[in-house]
């Protein structure tokens, strides 16, 4: 099991005015979280790419962010979570620039983690007539984007764009391109990233009982996969909450007073092509608070990793069991400081990790140099 975490700009209406941080404080908190992490043992860092969704999230511009975050790190592989890859919202030539680009500035760091939008609220904004019009455009785009890096010459003519004989440049700096994955939730496209090839990046929210179903499809699909790109990435990153303090009681103390829910109900004021849960408040109304009886429940029932590091690594293990690759976090999602947040991941990264990463080497570097034989640098 490796481990990450999710920046995603979140920046709610009772942190303004003053009260508790400005946009650009929240902004270079973000870039602070993702060096806490580097430092903690973390492997990975994932960047949201939205539009329009005031308080949910601000990082709109993510390739600026994660050139930044890229340079402020030194071992942490920094991903797209995802780069919006339908025409109308970032051109296909455009995109395939920019992950060339950034996985020179990282030196192979970057994880190109790819999907089609995950609200009308973006997607209308751009122009898109419908949600299930972005499948065709992705489905589109991306083997014309790993066309692109391949090809000396490229050129096309196709559905939502064409493009006459152009080299497409820089080429991607590691050997034959970064590890490709993409946002899914629903088996259907567990079943399609698995037949393509390329990782997945859960953002369902569940506990590993709900979600042992979509990594089993997975798993068993994946070994039959036509890779869409140069090799196959066998992964799924699965997302949960983490507060962990050697004071386990502390923990979950600090986490109930988070205003966790807060978050929850703007996830689905937003993101329609989440199903809602039965029963569910409808915003502006939200979801009670964890009370710390259920975070104590939770430590041993694998409902979220709070608590001290043995109770979180019982939680850990439970998507250990079910064949997840990655597990990670999102804490600047919550009302926590900075130095408390530092306070947690040091502890998680001094006990937790060790215990379940004990390969230097991340699981994406393996498996290209095992397929291609390839090392990074070699253009």
């Amino acid at each position: 099991m490796e481990f990450g975490i999710f920046t995603n700009m979140y920046h709610p209406k009772h942190w303004r005015d003053g009260k508790v941080r400005s946009e650009h404080e929240t902004l270079r908190n973000e870039v602070e979280y993702i060096s806490i992490a580097d430092r903690a043992g973390f492997k990975y860092s994932w960047s949201a790419e939205h539009h329009f969704l005031d308080e949910y999230s601000h990082l709109s511009d993510s390739e600026s962010f994660m050139a930044y975050a890229l340079a402020r790190t030194e071992r942490i592989h920094v991903g797209s979570a995802i780069f919006n890859i339908t025409r109308p919202v970032n051109h296909p030539a455009r995109v395939a620039e920019r992950v060339a680009m950034l996985d020179h500035l990282g030196e192979g760091r970057f994880e190109f983690g790819t999907g089609r939008g995950s609200s009308s609220q973006e997607v209308y904004g751009f122009g898109i007539e419908s949600m299930e019009r972005t499948r065709e455009l992705y489905d589109e785009s991306l083997p014309q984007i790993v066309r692109m890096w391949a090809e000396d010459e490229y050129s096309y003519d196709g559905d939502s764009f064409s493009m006459p004989a152009r080299r497409v440049l820089p080429k991607p700096y590691t050997d034959p391109h970064p590890p490709i994955w993409v946002a899914a939730g629903s088996p259907g496209t567990f079943e399609k990233a698995a037949r393509l090839g390329i990782g997945v990046l859960c953002f369902t929210l569940g506990t590993p009982d709900t979600l042992a179903p979509l990594v089993e499809i997975y798993k068993k699909n994946i070994d039959k996969a036509e890779p869409v790109g140069g090799y196959v990435n066998n992964n799924i990153m699965v997302t949960g909450d983490m507060f962990c303090l050697e004071d386990g009681d502390r923990a979950r103390q600090l986490f109930a007073a988070s205003r966790s829910s807060y978050h929850t109900g703007l996830v689905f004021r937003y993101l329609d092509s989440f199903p809602r849960p039965d029963g569910f408040p409808v915003w502006p109304d939200l979801p009670p608070e964890p009370t710390i009886a259920e975070l104590q429940a939770g430590a041993n029932a694998a409902a979220s990793c709070v608590g001290d590091p043995d109770e979180i690594s019982r939680t850990v293990q439970k998507f250990v069991d079910i064949g997840a690759d990655q597990l990670t976090f999102a804490s600047t999602v919550r009302d926590y400081d900075m130095e408390t947040l530092r306070q947690s991941y040091e502890t998680f990264g001094r006990h937790v990790i060790p215990r379940f990463d004990t390969d230097p080497v991340h699981s994406t570097t393996r498996q290209r140099e095992a397929q291609c034989g390839a090392s990074y640098g070699t253009r």
